[in-house]
C-alpha cells in the first residue's frame, strides 16, 4: 500500500519566520540618525561617505560612532582574520534547491562575521548567469530569477538573523567581467524587470536587505553609481529601500554624478566623494547639503537598526573555526554536487578505485572576492581514503609525475646544470643586466625586499634561460606563478603567463616533447610594487607508473577543471577546459574503461571533446573546504546525489541565446553590449530556438528514481493558485528529489517564454515512500512586464501548470483560466 504524506511547502510561513528575525529600519531609527547627523560638521559628514580603511567605516568617538568593519564575501569571510570557513560557491548553493540549507549558510556566514567583529558582509552576489564565460558566475545563483531570488532571500535572512548586515550585489546587470569598468549593458525595460531586477527587488521587499552594492558597469550608457533612475527612482522610491547604497570597490567615476544619483558610500576610499570635490560642489549649488545629510542618515539608520552603535561588534563566544559553519559547508556540498552522467550505473563505485588528476589532492575555488583561506580542507583523495582506504589507490600528480627541474642545463652543451639568471634594475628587461649568474631552480619569495644587494625593492626584472632534452618522448607539466608579471617561452614561443600588475597567480600547461630534441626555456619576470614572488616547476609524466597503477583498479576518478587562476573576478574564462586536460581525460579513457570525471567549474563547459570518454560525470562546482568528503560520500554511495543544475549547459557556445551579443556589439564611444536576446536567456532561449542543451536547466541524476502523480490545482484568491501533487521514491535507495513547477501562458499578445520556473520544493523520501507537496503560486507567477503600463500585468486567458524533475521532463500538467 502506498505510504503518502502531505507536505505544505509553507513558503510564506518559512520565510516569514526568518524575516521576522531580520532588523527593520524603523521611524525611531531614522529619527535617531537625523539627530546624530544634525550634530555633525559638514566635513565629518563628507568624510563619512567613504571608507576609512579598505574594509571599514570611520569612527567618530565624540558622537559614539564606532569603527564598522566590512568583509568579503559571498563564500566566506576574507578580511580581518587570516582564515575562515570556506563554504561552497554560490552556484553550488543554488544547485541544492534547498531554501533552509541556504538559510543555514547565511547564519553560518553571520556567525563567522561576528566572531571577527565584522558587521557588514559583502554578499550575496546575485547577477544572472547569462553566459558561461563570465568569470564570477561561480559566486552567483544561476540563470533563473525565481530560483536566484529564493536563494538570495534565504541567504540574506540567514545573515541578518545573526545581527550582521547583508549586501546584495552587483546592482545591476553586471553579467560579464570583461571590461567591467567600461562596458554598458544595454537592456530594455521589460527584460530588466523580468530577468535582471527581480532578485534585487525580492531582497529589498521580502528580505529587508540592509545594504545594496552598485556594479562597475554602465546600464544603458550610464554608470550604475551615477544612475538616478536605478538608485533613486527604482530602489528608493518604488521599492522603498532605506538601507545603505555603496559602491563596488573603485566603481565610482565622478563626485557630483554619484552624489546626486543616490550613492551613499564610496569604497574603499573617497577618491571622488571627498571634501576636495564635494565642498566646492556644495558652494556652487551643484550638490546640496541636504543630499549629503540624507546619505549619512541612510548609513547611520541602518547601523542603528542592527544595534551597531550600542553593542560590541565582536562576539568572542563564537569559535573562529566554527563547528556550525563547518557542518553547514559539508551539508551544502552534499546537496549541491550534480550527477550529470552515470552510464551503466558505474556509480556508486564498486571495487578498487584510483583517484587522480590536478584537483584530486586540493580543493579549488574561484578567484577574487570569492576566494577564502580555510583552516583546513578535505580533498577528494582524502575523502575516498577515509571511506574506503584499502580500496583507494592514489595516482595523484605527485605519484605519476617526476620532478625534472634538476634535468635543466644552462645551454645545449649540457655541461652545467641549472638556469642562467639575468637581473635588471628596471621592470622592462631593458639594456644590459646588472648581474648574471647560474641558479639551480626558480623559487623566490622576496616579499618586500630586494632580490640582490644593491637592487631596488620594487621595479626590477629577471630573465632565466635553460635547455631541456629528454631521451624518450613524453609529456611535461609546467607550472609558473608570480607576483607581479611572469611569462614562459619554449623555443621562443610564448606558452603561458600573466604579464601584468597583480597579486600572486599561477598558470599550468602541458607540453609534449620528442625524444632527443632540444627545448629552449625562457622565463621572464618583473616586480612592480610590494611583494615579489616567482616560481617555476617542471614535471614529466611517468607512463610506467601510470600503467601499473591503472592495471590494479576497477575504476578511475579523475579530478579536473578550473581554479582561481583561470576563473575569477576581473576576467572572463574560456568555455572549454584547457586542451591538455581534455587530452588527458581521453588518454585515461583509452587506458581504462571505467572513468569518472569530477569537474570543478563555476558554470557550463564544452563537454563535446571528451564527454563520450567518461562513463560518469560529477559537476562538483567549487565545493568548499569539506567538498572532498561530500564528493567521496556520493562516489561511494553513502548518500545519493541530489543537486540539480541552476543553469542550462549548451552543446557549443554558438548555441547559447546570447552568442553574438555577449561582448561589445554596438558601435559607440563606450563599449556597448546589446542584450538582443531579451527575456529569452538560458532555458527560455533554448525553448524558443529549439536547440537542445547538453544538459537542461533543473537537471540532475540520482541513485534512486521518482514518480510524479495526482496533480491538483485550485484557485484560492485573485491570481492565487494552490498546486499540489505526489512524488514517490520508486528506487532502491533513500534519496532527495527536487520537484519543479513551471507556468506556460498558452496564448499571449506579447512574446513570452514557453515556460518559466515559478515554484519548487526539495523533499527527502525513503525508498517506497510518497509525499504530497503543496505550494501557492501568486500573481507574479502568471504576469509579464508591460512596457506601456510600466508594471507587471496578467493577461486573461489559459495557463498550463507543468510539474516534473527538470525543465525538459514535466510529466504533470493542469490548466487554469484567469
Amino acid at each position: 500500500m502506498m505510504n503518502i504524506k502531505t507536505i505544505s511547502v509553507g513558503l510564506c510561513l518559512f520565510f516569514g519566520s526568518m524575516v521576522g528575525k531580520a532588523q527593520v529600519i524603523t521611524p525611531q531609527a531614522e529619527q535617531r540618525a537625523r539627530e546624530i547627523v544634525s550634530r555633525m560638521t559638514l566635513k565629518e559628514k563628507i568624510e563619512y561617505l567613504s571608507g576609512y580603511t579598505s574594509f571599514s567605516l570611520r569612527a567618530i568617538p565624540r558622537l559614539s560612532i564606532p569603527e564598522i568593519r566590512l568583509a568579503d564575501g559571498p563564500q566566506g569571510i576574507r578580511n580581518h582574520a587570516p582564515n575562515s570557513t570556506m563554504y561552497p560557491s554560490g552556484i553550488l548553493s543554488a544547485s541544492t534547491w534547498n531554501r533552509e540549507l541556504v538559510y543555514r549558510l547565511g547564519r553560518g556566514l553571520g556567525q563567522d562575521a561576528r566572531a571577527r567583529g565584522v558587521s557588514i558582509l559583502l554578499g550575496p552576489g546575485v547577477n544572472i548567469y547569462r553566459a558561461p564565460l563570465c568569470g564570477r558566475n561561480f559566486e552567483y545563483f544561476g540563470e533563473d530569477p525565481y530560483l536566484a531570488g529564493e536563494a538570495a532571500k534565504a541567504y540574506i535572512t540567514g545573515v541578518q538573523s545573526e545581527g550582521v548586515i547583508a549586501t546584495i550585489k552587483h546592482f545591476a546587470a553586471n553579467n560579464q567581467e570583461w571590461s567591467r569598468h567600461h562596458a554598458s549593458s544595454d537592456i530594455d525595460e521589460r527584460t530588466l524587470h523580468e530577468i535582471y531586477l527581480p532578485v534585487f527587488e525580492k531582497a529589498v521587499k521580502e528580505a529587508n536587505v540592509g545594504a545594496v552594492m552598485n556594479s562597475y558597469n554602465l546600464l544603458n550608457g550610464v554608470h550604475a553609481t551615477e544612475h538616478k533612475w536605478l538608485n533613486i527612482d527604482l530602489l528608493r522610491d518604488t521599492w522603498g529601500f532605506k538601507g545603505i547604497l555603496m559602491s563596488d570597490w573603485t566603481s565610482v567615476y565622478s563626485a557630483v554624478g554619484a552624489a546626486n544619483a543616490g550613492l551613499d558610500l564610496e569604497m574603499p576610499k573617497g577618491v571622488f566623494m571627498n571634501a576636495g570635490n564635494l565642498l566646492p560642489a556644495i558652494e556652487t549649488g551643484r550638490v546640496t547639503e541636504e543630499t549629503i545629510n540624507l546619505k549619512v542618515q541612510h548609513i547611520l539608520q541602518t547601523l542603528i537598526a542592527y544595534g551597531l552603535l550600542d553593542k560590541e561588534q565582536q562576539d568572542r563566544t563564537i569559535a573562529l573555526d566554527n563547528p556550525f559553519s563547518r557542518r553547514t559547508a559539508l551539508d551544502l556540498a552534499r546537496e549541491g554536487v550534480v550527477l550529470l552522467k552515470n552510464t551503466g550505473n558505474l556509480l556508486p563505485l564498486k571495487g578498487r578505485t584510483a583517484v587522480m588528476g590536478p584537483n584530486a589532492d586540493r580543493i579549488p575555488t574561484g578567484g577574487g572576492s570569492g576566494f577564502v583561506s580555510p583552516f583546513s580542507t578535505v580533498s577528494v583523495s582524502q575523502g575516498l581514503k577515509g571511506l574506503q582506504n584499502k580500496n583507494t589507490l592514489l595516482l595523484t600528480d605527485d605519484v605519476i609525475y617526476d620532478d625534472i627541474v634538476a634535468e635543466f642545463y644552462t645551454d645545449s652543451t649540457r655541461q652545467t646544470k641549472g638556469f642562467v639568471a639575468s637581473y635588471f634594475k628596471n621592470k622592462t628587461l631593458s639594456g644590459q643586466p646588472e648581474v648574471i649568474r647560474t641558479e639551480p631552480s626558480i623559487d623566490y619569495d622576496w616579499k618586500d625586499g630586494a632580490p640582490l644587494d644593491g637592487f631596488p625593492v620594487d621595479g626590477f626584472s629577471v630573465r632565466w634561460t635553460a635547455n631541456y632534452r629528454s631521451e624518450v618522448a613524453g609529456q611535461l607539466k609546467l607550472h609558473i606563478g608570480g607576483d607581479d608579471g611572469y611569462r614562459l617561452f619554449v623555443n621562443d614561443e610564448r606558452v603561458t603567463g600573466d604579464w601584468g600588475n597583480h597579486s600572486y597567480s599561477g598558470r599550468e600547461v602541458e607540453l609534449s616533447v620528442e625524444a632527443n630534441k632540444e627545448y629552449r626555456f625562457r622565463i621572464e619576470f618583473y616586480d612592480n610594487i610590494s611583494s615579489a614572488i616567482i616560481r617555476f616547476n617542471a614535471y614529466k609524466l611517468n607512463e610506467e607508473k601510470l600503467r601499473q597503477g591503472l592495471a590494479k583498479v576497477d575504476n578511475v576518478v579523475f579530478c579536473t577543471g578550473f581554479n582561481s587562476n583561470t576563473e575569477g573576478e576581473g576576467f572572463d574564462r574560456p568555455f572549454a577546459l584547457a586542451h591538455y586536460q581534455e587530452l588527458f581525460i581521453k588518454k585515461i579513457a583509452s587506458m581504462h574503461p571505467n572513468l569518472v570525471v569530477v569537474l570543478n567549474a563555476g558554470g557550463g563547459v564544452d563537454f563535446t571533446p571528451w564527454h563520450e570518454a567518461a562513463k560518469a560525470i560529477l559537476m562538483a562546482w567549487y565545493p568548499g573546504q569539506e567538498g572532498g568528503q561530500a564528493i567521496a560520500e556520493i562516489l561511494t554511495g553513502k548518500i545519493s546525489p541530489s543537486g540539480k543544475l541552476p543553469i542550462s549547459i549548451e552543446r557549443k557556445w554558438e548555441d547559447n541565446p546570447v552568442y553574438g551579443s555577449y561582448y561589445e556589439n554596438l558601435r559607440a564611444e563606450i563599449k556597448r553590449i546589446d542584450y538582443s536576446e531579451g527575456v529569452f536567456v538560458g532555458y527560455r532561449g533554448y525553448d524558443r530556438s529549439g536547440k537542445e542543451p547538453f544538459y537542461p536547466f533543473g537537471y540532475g541524476l540520482s541513485y534512486s528514481s521518482f514518480a510524479y502523480g495526482n496533480l491538483a490545482v485550485e484557485k484560492v484568491g485573485d491570481y492565487q493558485l494552490a498546486v499540489s501533487f505526489e512524488v514517490k521514491n520508486t528506487g532502491k535507495m533513500d534519496a532527495a528529489e527536487v520537484a519543479q513547477v513551471y507556468v506556460h501562458d498558452v496564448q499571449s499578445t506579447v512574446p513570452r517564454p514557453l515556460k518559466e520556473l515559478k515554484g519548487y520544493e526539495k523533499v527527502f523520501l525513503k525508498k517506497g515512500e510518497s509525499k504530497r507537496l503543496s505550494l501557492v503560486l501568486d500573481e507574479r507567477a502568471f504576469s509579464y512586464y508591460d512596457m506601456n503600463l510600466h508594471r507587471f500585468v496578467v493577461e486573461p486567458g489559459e495557463f498550463e501548470i507543468l510539474v516534473g524533475p527538470d525543465s525538459r521532463q514535466l510529466p504533470l500538467k493542469a490548466t487554469v483560466t484567469w
